[in-house]
């Protein structure tokens, strides 16, 4: 009977413990040997798999409304203002369907691929100034910002919040020819009484800068947040001074969050037309200019439409090469 007994309790423990087999099931991580009469919790592994499965179906339903709406927003705004560009005028001005070429013709001429790679060229050096801005600040808040990391993003993104055409009144105020600028540059002996920064292309590219930095300094804190900072040291026993590791570690450990920060200065900067109009004068005025005189002032859609389209596929180009470099980039860190 004693030993009936005692086989009834190594049936029950090992209903409990184990399958019948006699394999134990532990948890994973669990000890090696958990003892006698310890009773490990039952894990249900199917179980668990599919609640994982159903995760990302989950969460692509719900991102299925907005992904809906925004998208069918674009195209039918695409579709009305591609068909736009080839229609024509009435006498009173009012835009007329049609098909017209002429419109796109047009945009060859000389004046509009003037003003169109001004366009180009002030957001280019606005995407060069505005790394070099950001890169030591995401840097200083990033790796040396400490309980303060919080505070200091505020501190850069929440002026930011402010209306887009107010900063940009002030700014024009602070680079006026009696602005407080001028005047201290003035004070040391630097300008005189003839040096100009508004109407001149280095103010157009100022207000840009100013526009747009924030969208610099986020993505390259964000980059050098995940940073494994034993790599900085690591250059620093390798390349020595500071310079040559901040361009041989850093900066290539963080050219996703250039990079994207690239394309986030460079698209509205490409279209904008608030500072040409603020602090440039008529040999600064960018495509975005041309589209808002177009449509509000010349009375001429189709060939605003036309100019827009023409600045959408030099916005397209920059995001299809942003995405195949990210691209690109993931394919490499996966191997």
């Amino acid at each position: 009977m004693a030993h009936s007994d005692t086989g009834s309790d190594t049936d029950a423990a090992g209903s409990t413990r184990g399958d019948r087999s006699g394999t134990v099931l532990r948890p994973p991580g669990g000890p090696a040997d958990p003892g006698p009469g310890t009773r490990l919790p039952h894990v249900r592994f199917p179980e668990r798999t599919r609640t994982r499965s159903r995760s990302p179906r989950l969460w692509t339903w719900l991102l299925l409304p907005g992904t809906l709406w925004m998208t069918g927003f674009l195209l039918a705004s695409l579709v009305l203002v591609a068909t736009l560009a080839l229609g024509t005028t009435d006498p009173l001005g009012n835009p007329r369907f049609g098909f017209n070429p002429g419109n796109l013709t047009a945009l060859a001429e000389p004046a509009y691929r003037t003003v169109l790679l001004r366009s180009l060229g002030y957001a280019l050096i606005t995407c060069l100034i505005c790394l070099a801005v950001a890169y030591p600040v995401a840097y200083a808040i990033a790796l040396r910002g400490g309980r303060f990391k919080n505070l200091l993003i505020a501190a850069i993104v929440v002026p930011f919040f402010a209306n887009y055409l107010v900063r940009m009144y002030g700014w024009s105020v602070v680079l006026s020819d009696d602005g407080p600028l001028l005047r201290a540059l003035r004070a040391v002996g630097v300008a005189d009484d003839g040096t100009k920064i508004l109407q001149t292309s280095a103010g157009v590219i100022a207000g840009l800068v100013y526009g747009f930095v924030v969208f610099m300094i986020i993505p390259l804190y964000a980059a050098m947040e995940r940073m494994d900072t034993s790599l900085i040291e690591a250059g620093r026993d390798l390349y020595g001074g500071p310079l040559r590791t901040f361009l041989f570690v850093t900066v290539p450990a963080t050219r996703q969050g250039a990079a994207a920060g690239c394309v986030l200065v460079f698209l509205p900067a490409m279209g904008d037309f608030v500072s040409a109009q603020l602090m440039g004068g008529p040999d600064q005025i960018m495509i975005g200019n041309l589209i808002q005189d177009k449509f509000f002032q010349g009375q001429n859609w189709p060939l605003g439409s036309a100019l827009t389209m023409l600045l959408m596929a030099v916005l397209f180009l920059g995001m299809l090469g942003y995405l195949r470099r990210a691209r690109k980039g993931e394919a490499e860190a996966a191997r």
